[in-house]
């Protein structure tokens, strides 16, 4: 009932300033103007640019340690501030998974091999704006079934993204999600979340990737959260390795993930990392 209610009430009016200190109140989402907008979008065009650099780099025989140091010196070169780094202890400035490896995993020695694929996530802080996105490359020619796990995640992430508009809830987006990667044979990851972003790394709200449609948070103009399904080849388990922090999946499964951060609009979503899915 308590969902319902907010939808009827958004949908009897537009946008005021009672809506904005009501979900502060109710949940904790701050809802961002067109300053914070602004510069959450240039944040988020600097995280796009990282990734179209990194993008060149990955081949067979590249460290994940070596991926690590381009994106901290083209960060900091470009005036911004890597967010992982030093985030809650995490040593490095960006994080980058392979094969197994659903997310959080800290670049070091390991070598790309013919055949992986790798998530490198990144998110940079510019001028005080926080903005996030990854994105699963091959690294070379990579078997069928691990290019349609990653060609369906990123199919996941575009369904859920169409699904932000006004009116429409959380669940609408999980459910986009879910549906279509259990269609395709896969399993979604629960434990691990997208989240609000902007003012900090984390915010309110947590979004999940599975869901129910018409439950949940009712969107409205001003949310900015990430959208970050992690889609595994195998089975729902999980488990954290013993650095404290690479997740990986418990029967060994290929894991991939796609990551965009995004706003609601008067009339839909607008991307804020965009890049091509």
């Amino acid at each position: 009932m308590l969902f319902r209610n907010a939808k009827a009430r958004l949908n009897r009016r537009n946008l005021s300033p009672s809506v904005e200190a009501e979900y502060w109140k109710r949940y904790r989402i701050r809802l961002k103007d067109k300053n914070a907008v602004d510069g959450i979008a240039r944040a988020g065009d600097l995280v796009v640019r990282t990734l179209d650099m990194i993008r060149e780099h990955i081949r067979p025989g590249v460290t994940t340690e070596a991926l690590n140091a381009l994106v901290h010196d083209f960060t900091l070169a470009h005036g911004a501030v890597p967010a992982p780094l030093g985030y809650r202890g995490f040593p490095k400035s960006v994080c980058v998974s392979v094969n197994d490896e659903i997310c959080h995993g800290i670049p070091g020695p390991r070598v790309l091999a013919e055949g992986d694929i790798v998530n490198v996530d990144v998110t940079s802080i510019l001028d005080g704006w926080f903005a996030d996105a990854n994105r699963t490359f091959p690294v070379g020619q990579i078997e069928p079934a691990a290019r349609r796990l990653v060609q369906v995640t990123a199919e996941c992430l575009a369904r859920g993204m169409s699904t932000v508009r006004p009116g429409a809830t959380l669940g609408d987006v999980g459910f986009a999600i879910q549906s279509h990667a259990e269609a395709s044979g896969y399993s979604v990851v629960r434990e691990l979340v997208g989240h609000g972003v902007g003012h900090a790394f984390h915010e309110q709200p947590q979004v999940n990737h599975t869901g129910r449609p018409g439950l949940g948070i009712v969107l409205v103009p001003g949310m900015v959260f990430t959208i970050e399904p992690m889609i595994n080849q195998g089975g729902l388990g999980i488990r954290r390795l013993d650095d404290g922090w690479t997740v990986v999946t418990d029967d060994g499964s290929l894991s991939a993930q796609f990551e965009q951060t995004v706003l609601v609009t008067a009339d839909g979503v607008r991307s804020l990392t965009p890049y091509p899915l």
